[in-house]
């Protein structure tokens, strides 16, 4: 799954996602950074991550979900 950061606060570990599916809410698990390359989140950080038997998002991490591929330049790319 995949959403973007609303908010957070390092000192508690506590914050919420909005998901990019269906616009809801998720609150992030108090383990939501551990083991992840994060040390701090943004608003507006765009993360993939888990949800876990609570609703909880968990398991944050970079990239992407969906594979954009390259871009199709059409016949002329290369003239």
């Amino acid at each position: 799954m995949q959403g973007v950061i609303k908010s957070y606060d390092p000192r508690t570990r506590a914050g919420v996602l909005v998901d990019d599916r269906d616009r809801a809410e998720r609150e992030l698990s108090s383990e939501a950074l551990d083991g992840s390359v994060f040390r701090m989140l943004r608003q507006g950080q765009r993360v993939v991550y888990d949800l876990d038997d609570q609703g909880f998002a968990t398991k944050l991490r970079l990239g992407s979900e969906v594979d954009l591929g390259a871009p199709d330049w059409g016949d002329g790319a290369n003239a």
